[in-house]
């Protein structure tokens, strides 16, 4: 496999340093990649495509953030290249998720070369259409997203998001959504439809979701009373989320969203509802 090296310079932990050190080891190891130096999906999705015209079975291996993973997945064809990661960004979920502790055990990881089949998620709306790795937010965390400030996102990292949900609950929207599943239809005022069992960090909000199976975990918040959200805050931070009545668990194969509310994917702004998620299972291999 022809390896590259996506790196995002804006990524919450990059240093230059570390991309040499980074590019020294994997070479040590046989791996020699293509390094692409990006910073915005644009730029992400132009390299993707001359990987895509160019290699059949590429090694892709991306240090940075849950924003540029979420880019390269969006960029590369279903079921060709072999996905590797190496944290770099500001929470790096999908990393926890793998059980890559440092950029040296990823490295490590890579050298080694298992692989497992990883499904993703298929967001859906009116815009177009989104994959992602992690979850899908619709609603109050959504919302803290789209309105989180870029340069402060870069300088304050996790408080820039904390700004913003302070914003939001002052700004609160009380309106629901209807959720529909093949079984049932529910009145939502939020719902996080998981791949992974993290969120946001270490928050543990779905442990029976599974990056490798083509289903999906849907996370209900019915209540729209700002004093039920600041409860379940407490609950998250207190590691206790996985046992809140706050929360309703579904497991799902796909899901449909009627309603109007923001929408986020692995981190990022994508639009607004209504919406359809379903799976894409056996999107591509990636390095365990």
């Amino acid at each position: 496999m022809q390896p590259f090296l996506f790196v995002n310079p804006l990524s919450g932990s990059y240093a230059g340093e570390s991309i040499n050190q980074v590019i020294r080891q994997l070479k040590e190891g046989g791996v020699s990649p293509t390094l692409f130096s990006v910073s915005t999906p644009a730029e992400i999705h132009a390299c993707c495509r001359r990987i895509n015209t160019s290699e059949q079975q590429p090694l892709v291996i991306v240090a940075g953030g849950d924003g540029t993973i979420n880019a390269v997945v969006n960029g590369l064809h279903p079921a060709s290249a072999t996905l590797a990661i190496l944290p770099m960004g500001t929470s790096n979920v999908l990393a926890a998720e793998l059980g890559i502790s440092s950029l040296e055990d990823g490295i490590q990881k890579i050298v080694r070369g298992k692989t497992a089949s990883l499904a993703v998620g298929l967001l859906q709306l009116k815009q177009g259409s989104h994959r992602f790795v992690l979850m899908a937010g619709i609603g109050m965390d959504a919302a803290v997203v789209r309105d989180v400030w870029p340069l402060g996102k870069r300088l304050l990292k996790q408080g820039a998001y904390a700004l913003s949900a302070l914003a939001t609950v002052f700004r609160w929207d009380q309106s629901l959504i209807q959720v529909v599943t093949r079984d049932q239809q529910i009145a939502c005022h939020s719902v996080i439809v998981c791949n992974a069992s993290r969120y946001g960090g270490d928050f543990l909000i779905a442990p029976e979701a599974d990056l490798f199976s083509p289903r999906l975990t849907m996370v209900c918040i019915r209540s729209n009373q700002r004093r039920r959200y600041l409860r379940l805050a407490l609950q998250l931070f207190r590691g206790k989320s996985t046992v809140s009545s706050e929360l309703l668990r579904i497991p799902v194969e796909g899901v449909e969203i009627n309603g109007i509310k923001p929408v986020q994917i692995d981190g990022d702004f994508a639009g607004y509802t209504p919406a359809r998620i379903t799976t894409l299972p056996d999107f591509c291999q990636i390095i365990v």
